[in-house]
């Protein structure tokens, strides 16, 4: 299969060549106009005339016209496909390198440092693309999400990516979907992607943004509205005047963040600005061909005009009265004006300096941002201004950074004493090696960034994160703290005077065109069969997967408890990041911080529980290997939205590999659930949530009649005191019938192999 550094005309045109026939099909079949994200879905649909189509229901296949990894999660999707028995992926692919790169010092010596560190994994992934046919992003090339954008997103295209903030690319109009890495390798094997046909919910967008207000308002806003899960199951469209008043980058901006609210995606209908976006990135053939068929690529009229009959739940939003918001801390949803945060924070408790700003991430990282706070750091040093606080700008890719630099927009910033990182993910994810402030101190930073969960950015559980848009980052940074609205509120500086900030319009694109840089992309060679991929087998950073045993067809009896979560338990307190990224090709390492940030209900205590071999209290990821050396299969019991945050599959591998055979929660996050499903997992929900109440820490857990497990069926526990008193309680499950097959056959890859290659050593083992 070609691979190329953008995608091929032929590509679009040929998606676009079966548009007409399905969006007649869709209309047939649901007896009404279509919404934009249904036309997609249904032109991606396997089986367009059969398939089922009822919201939050049915389940169906579907066919994405590319796959988008990143390099901590691709090791596992890759060590995944390589047992698969095949020659080369079946879908476009790529992998980019932009997780890895730990921020110390600037840009030039991280990305040095980077390299040597991590010389094997990159090896590794550069190896393994080009023996089976994928394209290769070298580190520096830039956030995987800003790439796809510049590169590979196109209206009306259905893509799956390795890490849940690839709705990004639903800013050029495409339905993009965080996915686990057993998702991608389902795609990259051939297979249809099995999903639930989502739930739709519909945002109108009226007025345009004005003063500092900013697209990263719209999403805080939505947040707001609907919570950390209120999005889950749905796709988030958003249309109305205001919606084309936004750049393309913009909406961009508030697809990514998309994923703070669990929706399965978001996206935004095709306009003058995403053609001017297509253009300016040298997609011109794809604005012409998008032009051609611009009316299947929005949603039909009359959706517009009664989106009550068309959404499950439709939200008004004014951008023109539209105030800054700031969300936080410690959770993406907790929100506020601006100008509110002050006295919230006194209140709480909340440090009110501010200790560090940071500017950019895939979320805000665009032209467009750093034009508009290049804009604000120019004012303020003109008007003999000083940052009170260390700030830190990412360029989202090494096209915006040539950018960036060649117009003189990195030195407004140096010009403040900001320190420019690498294009890569960074503090976002946690790969910042802060020194200004140690472990346990509380203080509070302002990011642009998007996920806030305690440890997420500098694994202090100390520090308060919240996020806002970039022009408000470095106006709180200049302030030195929380209780400022540039909007209404002035500054002293240097010389003792007082003075209001401005902000600039920005640029929606560079008036010179975009620079490229640096060439950083890999293409794979014609015939890769002859390549070797590179891993040692005494590597502590990468290790071939042995298969998941199938299933005995016996009932599951007898577990013990090893987790009851309190509360939050995302994927980041199942398997952080930070650090524990150098480890994401090794599943047995990696699995040695399990549930390391999970609060035990029944202590309150942090990554510790108790232990049913000798009684002891032990950390969670020392108890689950004793269990697994042992073999004892265990159950693990969440609270409300079990998983989420991160696609990270490791958070549902880790517990698989170590004995994890079901977890029951009062509901869990899409793609978290997903996940526990590819692997062989067992997730149910509580038919009662106060059953939840009902399991103590000494319990013994059996889940019975799994021979008659079914779609809609209710799946029967027992809980069993250490008395021997026995309780039986109900539990859901949202398993379709191929679900099913996943957990028979131990996980969804040994059903792709045994399909694939007629390999049954798992059945066996």
């Amino acid at each position: 299969m070609a691979v190329f550094a953008s995608t091929p005309i032929e590509l679009v045109e040929q998606v676009y060549a079966t548009l007409d026939e399905r969006t007649d099909i869709g209309r047939r079949r649901l007896g009404r106009p279509l919404t934009l994200a249904e036309k997609v879905l249904v032109n991606h649909l396997d089986d367009p005339e059969d398939a089922g189509l009822e919201r939050g229901v049915s389940y169906v296949d579907l066919r994405p016209d590319r796959v988008a990894m990143q390099d901590a999660t691709a090791q596992m999707a890759w060590l995944q496909f390589m047992t698969a028995g095949l020659d080369e992926v079946r879908v476009p692919t790529t992998t980019h390198c932009d997780h890895l790169i730990l921020a110390r010092d600037d840009a030039k010596r991280d990305l040095l440092a980077a390299v040597e560190d991590n010389t094997e994994v990159y090896d590794f992934l550069e190896s393994v693309c080009a023996r089976y046919g994928a394209g290769f992003w070298k580190p520096g090339s830039g956030i995987i999400h800003q790439v796809v954008l510049e590169q590979y997103a196109f209206p009306g295209g259905l893509m799956i990516g390795t890490d849940s903030h690839t709705p990004n690319a639903g800013g050029l109009g495409m339905v993009a979907v965080g996915v686990g890495g057993a998702d991608a390798v389902d795609v990259m094997t051939g297979f249809a992607w099995n999903v639930r046909w989502p739930k739709l919910i519909g945002v109108h967008l009226t007025g345009e943004l004005n003063g500092w207000s900013a697209p990263k308002d719209v999403i805080l806003k939505v947040a707001d509205i609907l919570t950390v899960k209120g999005g889950t199951g749905a796709i988030v469209e958003y249309f109305g005047p205001g919606a084309r008043c936004l750049s393309a980058t913009g909406k961009g901006t508030i697809c990514n963040m998309g994923a703070e609210i669990g929706a399965t995606t978001s996206l935004f209908a095709y306009d003058d600005a995403i053609a001017r976006y297509l253009k300016a990135t040298g997609r011109e053939a794809i604005a012409d061909a998008a032009d051609a068929v611009a009316h299947h690529l929005r949603a039909d009229e009359a959706v517009e005009a009664s989106p009550g009959d068309f959404f499950d739940e439709v939200i008004q939003i004014d951008l023109s009265t539209l105030s800054p918001h700031i969300n936080g801390p410690h959770t993406p949803d907790l929100a506020r004006p601006v100008a509110d945060l002050g006295a919230e924070a006194v209140a709480n408790g909340w440090p009110l300096k501010v200790s560090a700003g940071l500017i950019g991430s895939c979320t805000n990282s665009s032209y467009e941002d750093i034009t508009r706070a290049a804009s604000i750091a120019r004012d303020a040093v003109a008007k003999g201004l000083s940052a009170r606080a260390p700030l830190f700008v990412t360029p989202g890719s090494e096209q915006v950074r040539a950018t960036i630099e060649r117009d003189g927009l990195l030195a407004d910033f140096e010009a403040l004493g900001a320190t420019v990182l690498a294009n890569a993910c960074g503090p976002c994810i946690g790969q910042w090696d802060r020194k200004d402030v140690a472990d346990g101190v509380p203080n509070s930073i302002v990011t642009s960034y998007n996920r806030n969960f305690p440890r997420r950015n500098d694994g202090y559980a100390t520090t308060h994160a919240f996020v806002t848009s970039p022009e408000t980052v470095i106006a709180l940074t200049l302030a030195g703290r929380l209780d400022f609205d540039p909007a209404t509120d002035t500054l002293v500086n240097d010389a003792g005077e007082e003075v209001r900030l401005s902000v600039g319009p920005g640029d929606e694109l560079p008036a010179l065109g975009f620079d490229p840089g640096v060439d950083t992309f890999v293409a794979p060679p014609e015939d890769g069969s002859g390549i070797e991929v590179a891993v040692s087998p005494s590597s502590d950073r990468l290790q071939v997967l042995t298969p998941f045993p199938a299933w005995d067809g016996e009932d599951i009896t007898d577990m013990p408890v090893l987790l009851k979560a309190q509360g939050k338990c995302t994927t980041d307190h199942i398997s952080m990041a930070g650090p524990w990224l150098r480890y994401r090709g090794h599943l047995e390492n990696i699995s040695g911080n399990l549930y390391m940030g999970a609060v035990n209900a029944f202590t309150g205590e942090v990554g510790t529980g108790y232990d049913v071999t000798d009684g002891d209290t032990r950390p969670y990821p020392e108890i689950a290997r004793r269990y697994h050396d042992a073999g004892i299969a265990w159950v693990a019991v969440g609270d409300e939205n079990m998983g989420e945050g991160s696609s990270r599959e490791h958070a549902a591998m880790e517990p698989r590999f170590r004995g994890a055979r079901a977890v029951i929660a009062r509901s869990f996050a899409r793609i978290h659930e997903t996940n526990l499903k590819k692997q062989g997992v067992l997730p149910l929900t509580f038919a009662d949530p106060a059953d939840y109440d009902r399991i103590g820490e000494r319990d013994l857990v059996s889940v019975v009649g799994l021979a008659d497990l079914a779609p809609g069926s209710q799946v029967e526990v027992v809980i069993t005191d250490p008395a021997g008193g026995a309780t039986s309680i109900r539990t859901d499950h949202t398993m379709s019938e191929s679900q099913i097959g996943w957990f028979r056959a131990g996980s969804a890859l040994n059903l792709i192999r045994r399909q694939t290659t007629g390999d049954t050593s798992a059945d066996r083992a």
